[in-house]
């Protein structure tokens, strides 16, 4: 990773979460998984991040065989449009398929691997610890701070004080999903004395606004998002996190306002009502509507919206239309002579 691109992943941007475009037939449909992006890189994102949870971990399964492709493919469409953006690897453990995948990643051009430390299962601490270190000799790590709710694990202040003892941590999103462990983090990183050289994203869905506006103790920051919400409206998401980081000190309502219309639109795409059963369908549901995905499907079939989800999103999209992006998704589909998906595709 150059110098501009280690300043830019300090000063803070915009990384979607990279969904997994699916064929009707559940198989990898490549030209809209291209499109996307594609399309993340127009908006003006500052970074992808591939193979994460919004792309379905089940692609790290080698039985299913997608997570070189998947990766390969995000590479070449960077690769194609000289993108100068970061990269970033989902990795997850146990150590030795950890550090394969992080070879992988390296191999194809990524700069960073995003490490959830909760792959590891009810491993020790210390174990992790010297997972993430190993990892770290083949990629610098962007450590991953998963909720509970989709797999994570809870870690407490002395974990993260820990890991930033390591050199090769270069950043870390916070994603618990709650306000104590979110602080646990900061503590830690501003007790390490590293606050200059290691970058902290939000993961917070849930509190994107809030996490991003906030000085904590010490002066440290939250300077950017990678996160599955930024997925979809991700030009709008670029625009705020532009507002957001124009701010000196004084917060306008206007942003606060904003921020709680963002959580009650997330909410909605991440079904929060039952415990995030339908993140991931609801992100690919929106992505329906905008046109460039063909349909909802997920790997596990089972894998679908919840009860009364699809009626939340309705909500949500009517009520907030600066949150969206709508036209940039399928203005640039035309571009590349990918068909709109709308609105037969958006199956029940």
């Amino acid at each position: 990773m150059d110098a501009l691109l280690s300043q830019a992943l300090l000063d803070g941007t915009v990384i979607p979460a990279h969904p997994l475009a699916l064929t009707p037939e559940r198989r990898l449909d490549e030209d809209r998984q291209r499109a996307l992006t594609r399309y993340y890189l127009d908006a003006g994102a500052g970074g992808v991040a591939v193979g994460v949870h919004t792309t379905q971990f089940a692609i790290h399964d080698p039985s299913v065989g997608l997570y070189e492709p998947v990766l390969a493919l995000a590479a070449e469409e960077l690769d194609r449009a000289g993108a100068s953006v970061l990269r970033v690897a989902g990795v997850l453990g146990p150590t030795e398929r950890a550090v394969r995948e992080a070879r992988t990643a390296a191999g194809l051009g990524y700069h960073l691997a995003l490490v959830a430390a909760s792959s590891w299962g009810d491993a020790p601490e210390a174990e992790i610890l010297a997972g993430l270190a190993a990892v770290g000799e083949v990629l610098p790590i962007f450590g991953f701070y998963l909720q509970p709710a989709v797999g994570g694990r809870p870690f407490g202040y002395p974990f993260w004080r820990r890991l930033f003892a390591l050199s090769s941590v270069r950043a870390v999103k916070i994603a618990p999903f709650d306000r104590y462990r979110t602080i646990d983090v900061v503590r830690a990183l501003a007790d390490s004395g590293r606050a200059d050289e290691v970058a902290l994203y939000t993961g917070n869905d849930d509190s994107i606004v809030t996490d991003l506006i906030t000085p904590f103790d010490r002066g440290v920051r939250i300077v950017g998002g990678l996160l599955g919400q930024y997925a979809v409206w991700t030009s709008a998401a670029v625009e705020l996190h532009r507002r957001i980081r124009a701010v000196p000190t004084d917060i306008p309502p206007s942003l606060l306002t904003i921020g709680a219309q963002l959580t009650d639109a997330n909410a909605a795409i991440f079904d929060a009502e039952h415990g995030f059963r339908g993140c991931i369908p609801g992100i690919h549901h929106v992505l329906c509507r905008e046109g460039v995905l063909a349909g909802r499907w997920c790997l596990d079939p089972a894998e679908e919206l919840s009860p009364g989800q699809r009626g939340e999103i309705d909500r949500v999209w009517d009520a907030y239309p600066h949150l969206r992006d709508a036209g940039e998704l399928r203005r640039l589909l035309a571009e590349h002579g990918v068909p709109d998906a709308r609105p037969s595709q958006l199956h029940r």
